[in-house]
């Protein structure tokens, strides 16, 4: 079993296979145009994208300690997606797949590979906003790596880094996480002061927050202003702690990065609550400027024509199963929030249960935009959704992790409502199966049962099929 001694050993190993390629990373129809009350006039964006963000990480989603009320009002003002997903946790080939509403198996970019294809980016819906006059703007944590740089040439304003250059710029040596987040804000408040009021706009906005900082003993690095919320708070233990949950897990899990990053993080009760609460008030302080941007937009006289959306690029483990991060097939990794607010539409607070996923988004703006989408997207708009229509909706979907790294395995699987069947790239003898409906914490491994035969079968062969036509998609 991995040690914190041993954990610590393989720590410069990993950051510099991962620094070599970490980089200035995040970054169909008409019918939808009819939710602004401005008539034919072509809405606005804001699209807020948070990084290792889980679903439940807000008050709406039913956490009782987190204090989000700006993420909340926005909920109760729009719609609230209580079935969000990733098709991949990890936040590159995730953003990839977010900005191109491809899967990871056919737009080929995560971790280590070769920059983003230029047909994928040339429909991308950074590009054709642009294209189809669209005032563009990116602003925070990019998280992938374009063709010759051509990200810069996708937007009218492009302000992307990595969090070691606000580290140097400051000569605070743990102190960025606060300024990239405050800073992101106050960037995106100056982009919509100076964006010209003739032409629509959309602005990309990135923040690198809670993502947490491996190299400092604190982890997560929130502003001092925040440092009294959750103080005299008792995080409850996270769910499936027990150690027989963590000795279920494969030993290439257990010796992983999920594992050893749990040693950084949360491997004994003092540690969790600090690092919990440091997460929580990264996540406050996001919604303290989402709050920012509201205001703005309403002292500005722009609020009653944009549209926002809010999600994150993964979801994330804070001790459930012994284990820290993301990457795993588990809902605490692929499920994410996802709020659609509209200033048009008649009702608010609703929820929509339906499953929609990060390769939906592309989709949906370019068809809120009244601009038709590319026929290779492989994520569908969520307007019918929103609209209420009688639609045949997705009932399944494809998931997978692809990048290569040691500590990190590789995996595949299918989603449905009801089921979860995953299994283990390079080792192919390990699967998993779990009957959602009856047990959504995924306890029960149901590969070997005998009266699961049919099923297992059933998502296998549709798993490999899921797979080779996104293969044969590329």
């Amino acid at each position: 079993m991995v040690t914190s001694e041993d954990s610590r050993s393989v720590l410069l190993k990993y950051l510099k296979s991962f620094s070599i390629i970490f980089c200035l990373i995040q970054s169909t129809c008409i019918s939808g145009a009819g939710f602004i009350k401005s008539g034919n006039q072509r809405p606005n964006f804001i699209f807020i994208l948070t990084d290792d963000q889980r679903w439940d990480a807000m008050g709406v989603a039913g956490n009782k300690i987190l204090q989000t009320p700006h993420m909340d009002r926005l909920a109760r003002d729009g719609v609230f997606f209580t079935n969000a997903f990733v098709t991949t946790p990890i936040c590159a080939a995730s953003r990839a797949s977010i900005a191109t509403g491809l899967y990871e198996t056919t737009h080929q970019f995560t971790f280590g590979t070769h920059p983003l294809k230029k047909k994928y980016i040339d429909n991308s819906y950074f590009k054709i906003l642009k294209e189809n006059g669209y005032y563009t703007g990116f602003l925070g944590k990019f998280g992938m790596i374009f063709e010759n740089d051509s990200e810069k040439q996708l937007f009218d304003v492009y302000d992307a880094y990595m969090a070691d250059f606000y580290y140097r710029l400051t000569g605070s040596a743990w102190n960025h996480h606060t300024y990239l987040t405050y800073l992101t804000g106050a960037k995106a408040l100056d982009f919509l002061k100076k964006a010209p009021r003739d032409k629509p706009f959309c602005l990309n906005i990135s923040f690198n927050a809670p993502h947490a900082e491996d190299r400092s003993p604190d982890q997560y690095i929130y502003p001092e202003s925040l440092s009294h919320l959750y103080e005299e708070i008792l995080i409850p233990s996270p769910a499936l702690s027990e150690e027989k949950y963590f000795n279920q897990q494969p030993p290439f899990v257990r010796e992983g990065l999920n594992r050893i990053r749990w040693y950084w993080r949360f491997d004994d009760p003092e540690k969790y609550q600090r690092m919990v609460k440091g997460y929580y008030r990264m996540i406050s302080a996001v919604d303290e400027v989402l709050g920012q941007i509201r205001s703005t937009l309403d002292s500005l006289e722009l609020a009653d024509n944009t549209i926002l959306l809010f999600t994150s690029d993964n979801g994330y483990f804070i001790g459930e199963r012994g284990l820290a991060g993301k990457w795993l097939m588990y809902d605490n990794s692929i499920r994410v929030p996802f709020i659609y607010f509209d200033p048009g539409r008649p009702l608010s607070g609703e929820i929509i249960r339906e499953m929609i996923l990060n390769i939906d988004i592309a989709p949906t703006i370019l068809d809120l935009a009244g601009i038709s989408a590319p026929s290779t997207y492989q994520g569908k708009s969520i307007v019918p959704l929103l609209q209420g229509k009688n639609t045949d909706w997705r009932d399944a979907f494809f998931m997978e992790h692809l990048y290569n790294i040691e500590f990190i395995p590789k995996s595949e699987g299918i989603r449905t409502e009801e089921w979860k069947y995953f299994r283990y790239i390079d080792h192919p003898e390990h699967e998993e199966l779990y009957h959602l409906q009856n047990d959504p914490e995924e306890i029960y491994n149901l590969i070997g049962m005998d009266n699961h035969i049919e099923t297992i079968d059933l998502l296998r062969k549709k798993c490999a099929e899921y797979k080779l036509s996104y293969e044969n998609a590329k």
